[in-house]
């Protein structure tokens, strides 16, 4: 039980984690405004982070499935459910920042032409300078927040590890009770058998007295009172 509800606590860690990235990765969209082939790149990290999102939801959904208690399973279902129309909502929004950005880009390209090569030129430097802060101060976020989480699923991992040495010591010391328990019958089989061997031999002893007093006796009676 303690191993699920770990395994459960990383896989709601890591399935946060891609949740703010892909948040994080929207939101440079929609403040982007070019180049093309930059705003593909963004586009091809969204895509590898839904794709990691949907695997950590399968793998708990997975683990939902595998629980004993229904009340349990119920919980964790739903859960996935509300994680799965978190995910949907952020392609929502990652759809609608896609079309935001390509507007804003074809915009700043209409206004180049009417504004003249060196106006454009100068705007773009200035919006490059703009999202290359912006974009900065998201990846120092998303890297801080990576680093919390690695440590946390750290910390998970060393918690499994201490769960399956303890399960096994636990299950070393039921095997030595057994040993023992079989060693304890064994004794008190034998304490009765040699018990009863004891009274076997006194009961022997006892017959071999009374018949050697009975002999004695008869022999006495023979000689001294012959003619009786």
């Amino acid at each position: 039980m303690a191993s699920a509800e770990v395994h459960v606590r990383v896989c709601e860690q890591e399935i946060l984690k891609y949740d703010l990235e892909i948040k994080a990765l929207i939101q440079d969209i929609k403040e982007f405004s070019g180049p093309q082939s930059k705003l593909t790149e963004i586009n091809t990290d969204v895509k590898k982070c839904f794709h990691n999102l949907r695997l950590r939801i399968q793998d708990l959904e997975q683990i939902a499935l595998e629980q004993d208690k229904e009340s349990d399973k119920q919980a964790l279902v739903s859960q996935v459910d509300g994680h799965r129309k978190q995910m949907l909502s952020n392609q929502t929004a990652w759809r609608k920042a896609n079309l935001a950005s390509k507007l804003s880009i074809d915009k700043m390209e209409k206004q180049a032409l009417f504004n003249g090569a060196s106006d454009a030129v100068r705007q773009r430097k200035m919006t490059k300078e703009g999202l290359a802060q912006t974009t900065s101060g998201i990846t120092e976020n998303l890297m801080s927040i990576s680093r919390m989480m690695a440590q946390q699923v750290q910390q998970s991992e060393d918690t499994i590890t201490t769960l399956a040495t303890s399960s096994k010591t636990v299950q070393e010391t039921n095997e030595e009770f057994k040993t023992m328990t079989g060693t304890i019958q064994l004794g008190r089989k034998l304490i009765t058998k040699y018990n009863r061997r004891e009274l076997t031999d006194k009961l022997l002893i006892f017959l071999a007295l009374a018949l050697f007093l009975a002999t004695v006796l008869y022999i006495l009676k023979k000689r001294l009172f012959p003619f009786l």
